[in-house]
């Protein structure tokens, strides 16, 4: 009896301490948050990947029951043109990327490593892609070198003589050069840190025994720096695949396929329309973004192995140009003439014109501010900015939570499943807009909440897409908080969520913020996703300027633009004042 009593025991305790361990682990309020926002990030994440796949292999419209098929990928990748396509997008992704590598190699070395005169200035680059949206640089650069009527172009062809302007926009180098500059600030932030981190003592070295500055930068510097190149060129190639900003505006017109205006056409641009094979090539333009974007944590990675940091302070080995120092600062004047202050000062001059025309000395006699006025009196615009605002404002606070506690607990907790968040995190980094808004629209099109054809479905995909940002500014805010100052107010009884509130938030104040203002002007401007998910109700600045351009309003457009930077313009100059506050 006593051996039978024995075994029952021996078999409960297991079971009881495994209810124990559970038990213990439901009552920490870290645990059951840990539990939530991966719960959340997962939803975000797989959900809509889930649907883009489902709706690559049904038979059937958009909500519509189907059954499953193969034909969509036959149909897909049986034509010849998926392959032209296919080619046409790695060699724009490829073009794209090492233009911006190249601009922003140039712009670091002068700014951090010469003695250039106004080298600080050129650092701006590091905020310019907040300021103004990319539809709208494209939209500039067409106005400059339209082959008709560019002011570029008709200036050149007045002046020598020509029958026809030099340049052309609307061809496949047009397309990469445009891209080239919207993505060389991205590759200047990689790279730049990279030059400012490095140790100038084997620079020295080098130089002792005999090297030439040459002989330095292609022997040490450089090498040095390639995990930090090939990583920014890697993620560009990734934003210029994914990119519909500036295809919408010169690959649509010129015929040049890629992957984004593909999916463009079957989902919207033609009658009748194909979800199926939308979500088709929504799949193949996903798969590519992956594959970079997982040779981009691979190139990131061997950063930190190249690292030449130590814990001794020192300064960037720089470099005395001589008589070369006003050329140096004259080549980066202009990289920061063709990203922003000539595609700004279009913009403006298009605004005060009564009507587009290449300006002559009697265009100053006709400037008006019909445009602004018009931007005043108009309802759709007052509605596109106030939906643009909510989605900023309340978008980006939803999404700077949310990154607060992803990053406190992959940093600070130990918990198992602290890795898997971090892989679901990363999942959104590499969802481009287009295939993301298609997965949505699959995903929402039958939720029982009534989130399809809202601002909602808006919110979800910036959110969904843009995490990864605000979590970075979190991140490397929060590294840097002693872990002493969580255990003191533990220690006084304080829980989690008090020490969360008390202590942890106000001192990463300073890395919310500023993911915060990154968040919002991104969400100001935002294209690629918000094209295919709008509705009449909830249309936001990004597709209106759309389709104002595409109506011929190119004065609305440009003083629409206008605002938009300068609202940018204030928002960063309000974070900037604000980092100065929490400094002192």
């Amino acid at each position: 009896m006593s051996n039978h009593r024995t075994l029952a025991l021996g078999r409960a305790l297991p079971a009881s301490l495994g209810l124990s361990r559970v038990a213990v682990f439901f009552s920490q309020p870290i645990n059951l948050i840990f539990l939530g926002v991966a719960g959340i990030i997962a939803f975000l994440g797989l959900y809509p990947s889930f649907f883009l796949l489902y709706g690559s292999f049904t038979d059937s419209p958009l909500g519509v029951p189907g059954h499953f098929t193969l034909s969509n990928y036959v149909q897909a990748y049986s034509d010849p043109e998926t392959y032209r396509l296919i080619l046409t997008s790695f060699i724009f992704g490829i073009g794209s990327s090492g233009l911006s590598v190249v601009l922003a190699l140039t712009l670091a070395w002068i700014t951090i490593r010469t003695d250039a005169p106004f080298r600080r200035l050129f650092e701006l680059t590091a905020i310019i892609p907040n300021i103004m949206p990319p539809i709208l640089i494209s939209i500039s650069w067409v106005l400059l070198l339209n082959p008709s009527n560019g002011l570029i172009n008709a200036t050149l062809m007045g002046i020598l003589g020509l029958e026809k302007g030099p340049f052309n926009i609307y061809s496949l180098p047009g397309l990469i050069f445009v891209e080239g500059l919207i993505l060389t600030p991205l590759s200047f932030l990689i790279i730049a840190a990279a030059l400012k981190g490095m140790d100038p003592a084997l620079e020295e070295s080098a130089k002792t025994l005999g090297s030439n500055e040459f002989g330095v930068a292609g022997r040490i510097t450089f090498p040095l720096m390639r995990p930090a190149i090939l990583a920014a060129g890697t993620l560009n190639f990734v934003r210029a695949v994914e990119s519909f900003d500036t295809p919408a505006i010169i690959a649509l017109p010129a015929r040049i396929e890629v992957f984004t205006t593909k999916i463009w056409r079957e989902a919207l641009g033609s009658f009748p329309t194909n979800h199926n094979l939308a979500a088709t090539y929504g799949v193949g333009i996903l798969a590519i973004a992956l594959i970079f974007v997982y040779l981009y944590r691979r190139f990131t990675s061997q950063v930190e192995s190249f690292s030449t940091v130590t814990g001794k302070g020192f300064r960037p080995h720089q470099i005395e140009l001589g008589k070369w120092r006003y050329l140096a600062s004259g080549v980066a004047f202009v990289l920061l003439i063709l990203m922003v202050v000539l595609p700004f000062l279009v913009l403006l001059l298009v605004s005060l014109l009564p009507y587009y025309h290449v300006p002559t000395w009697e265009t100053w006699e006709k400037l008006t501010l019909s445009n602004y006025r018009y931007i005043l009196d108009t309802q759709r615009v007052h509605k596109a900015f106030g939906n643009s605002l909510f989605l900023a404002f309340v978008g980006a606070s939803l999404c700077m939570f949310l990154a607060a506690l992803t990053s406190y607990i992959t940093v600070r907790t130990k918990i198992a499943g602290r890795g898997l968040l971090e892989g679901l995190v990363f999942i959104p980094w590499a969802f481009p807009g287009t295939a993301l808004a298609l997965g949505l629209l699959w995903a929402y099109v039958d939720f029982p909440i009534p989130v399809y054809a809202t601002i909602w479905i808006i919110m979800i995909a910036y959110v969904t897409r843009f995490l990864p940002y605000g979590l970075r500014a979190v991140t490397s805010t929060i590294i840097q908080i002693h872990k002493e100052l969580e255990e003191a107010s533990t220690a006084c009884g304080a829980g989690f969520l008090a020490t969360f509130r008390r202590i942890l938030i106000p001192l990463m104040r300073p890395g919310i913020m500023a993911g915060w203002i990154i968040l919002a002007t991104i969400y100001m401007r935002e294209f690629s996703a918000s094209i295919f998910l709008y509705s009449p109700g909830s249309e936001p600045l990004g597709p209106l300027l759309y389709f104002l351009y595409l109506d011929g309003m190119r004065g609305r457009v440009g003083a629409l633009g206008v605002v938009i930077s300068i609202f940018c313009v204030i928002l960063i100059a309000f974070a900037q004042r604000l980092s100065r506050w929490e400094a002192k």
